[in-house]
Order: structure tokens, then C-alpha cells, then sequence
């Protein structure tokens, strides 16, 4: 009946998208290593499910750049050099560089003084920079790349255009799952990792995209120097 296969469609596209959010969470985990390589049938295997969404959830991810399909034989995840992490963080930094340039346009959406709706997503937007900031402080990695995520994607779409924001997202999902490789050998992060989130937040509340455009600088440039420096090591 058409209710059953809607019904389906839907259960298939959410289980889908179920096992690509777990398998990246594995790649940013560190638990699936850089090279490391598996089948459909192994990840269907693990989940209990059918090799269909498996299949299809795969090749997402491949289509985002965190894997990559060998012919006939799976999938392995994506190696990132050092000059690759440099090419996505570059990336990135155009795509932030051009929110900024919609708000200077006047055409951004940042809250209003006055604007209650828009200045309560913004407060989310702060919270999940203050625990950002204290995973990072803390050199809790796994729970400051949720946080750090989160805090982009809706720092995002507060500029009013979610093609960015989807974008942006993209590329930190990727510079995360280079760095992670690289940050993970390290015993202790405390200190290490970026912990300017609610300072940019405060930055654009105060609409000083100048300032906001420095964090942002700055932060690109630590995150360079330090996984540069690890690679070599």
C-alpha cells in the first residue's frame, strides 16, 4: 500500500542517516583509524541491520570526503596530510569570511536588540560555546568536537543561510576527522585545543565583525600551527 512503502522510505532514510552519524562519530572517535578498511557486510554485521542503508550510508560519507570506496573490495577511511588539513582550513575560513561579508552587506540576520526569538537562539548558541570552551580547557576532545560542531552549524544559521552553514559544517567534519588523527597521540590536551568560542559569540553580539573576524584569524592560525607541528613530530 503506498501508506506501508512511504513508511518504509522514511524507516530506511532514517536508519541511513542512524549509521552515518555512528560511523562518524567512529572516524572522529579514533576508533575507525585513517586507512582502515571494511565491507557492507561487516558494518550491516555490527549493526544488525540490512546491507541496503548500509550500503547508501557509506557512500555518503564517501561523497562528504571521510571515506573512500575501493572497487570491489569496501571502503577504507580518508588519509588527510598535513597539506590537506592546510587546504580545508583555508576552505573554511573563506566560507566564515563570506557570512561575515552578508552581515557588513546588511543582509545577515543577527539578532536585533529587540528580536526575543532570534536572541534566544543566540544564547543556545553561547551555551554550546561555554561547554565548547570548557571541554577544550579541560582537554576533553571527544566532547568539545560535539559541542565545537553544534556551535558552528547554529552560529551559522543565525547569518540566514543555511547553504554556508551546511557547507561549513562540512569542512569542519573534515578538519576535525585530520586533526583527530594527530591530536589522539597526545596524552594531554589541556591547554592545546582553541577555546575562543564564547568570544566570538560575544563579539558578534556586539555586532564588531572586525573583532569577530580576528578571533576567527587567530584561530585558524593556531589550529594550523599545532597540527603542522604533530605532523612533523
Amino acid at each position: 500500500m503506498p501508506g506501508s512503502s512511504g513508511n518504509g522510505a522514511v524507516t530506511r532514510s532514517t536508519l541511513r542517516q542512524q549509521i552515518a552519524d555512528a560511523l562518524r562519530d567512529e572516524v572522529l572517535a579514533g576508533r575507525l583509524q585513517p586507512g582502515q578498511e571494511f565491507t557492507v557486510k561487516e558494518i550491516a554485521e555490527q549493526y544488525g541491520v540490512s546491507a541496503t542503508p548500509v550500503r547508501e550510508a557509506l557512500v555518503d560519507l564517501s561523497a562528504q570526503g571521510l571515506l573512500d570506496a575501493d572497487q570491489h573490495r569496501g571502503f577504507h577511511v580518508h588519509e588527510y596530510s598535513a597539506a590537506d588539513y592546510r587546504g580545508i582550513v583555508e576552505a573554511r575560513s573563506l566560507v566564515t569570511d563570506g557570512m561575515f561579508h552578508v552581515l557588513e552587506s546588511g543582509t545577515g540576520h543577527l539578532p536585533a536588540p529587540d528580536d526575543a526569538r532570534a536572541n534566544a537562539a543566540l544564547a543556545g548558541v553561547r551555551r554550546r560555546g561555554e561547554e565548547a570552551q570548557r571541554a577544550s580547557l579541560a582537554g576533553e576532545l571527544t566532547v568539545l568536537i560535539g559541542y565545537d560542531l553544534r556551535f558552528w552549524h547554529e552560529l551559522g544559521n543565525l547569518f540566514g543561510n543555511p547553504y554556508l552553514a551546511d557547507f561549513l559544517h562540512r569542512l569542519r567534519v573534515q578538519s576535525w576527522v585530520c586533526a583527530v588523527q594527530h591530536l589522539r597521540r597526545l596524552t594531554d590536551l589541556r591547554g592545546t585545543l582553541w577555546s575562543g568560542h564564547t568570544e566570538l559569540v560575544e563579539a558578534l553580539s556586539r555586532r564588531d565583525l572586525p573583532a569577530a573576524r580576528r578571533i576567527v584569524d587567530a584561530y585558524n592560525a593556531h589550529a594550523l600551527a599545532l597540527i603542522e607541528r604533530l605532523a612533523d613530530e
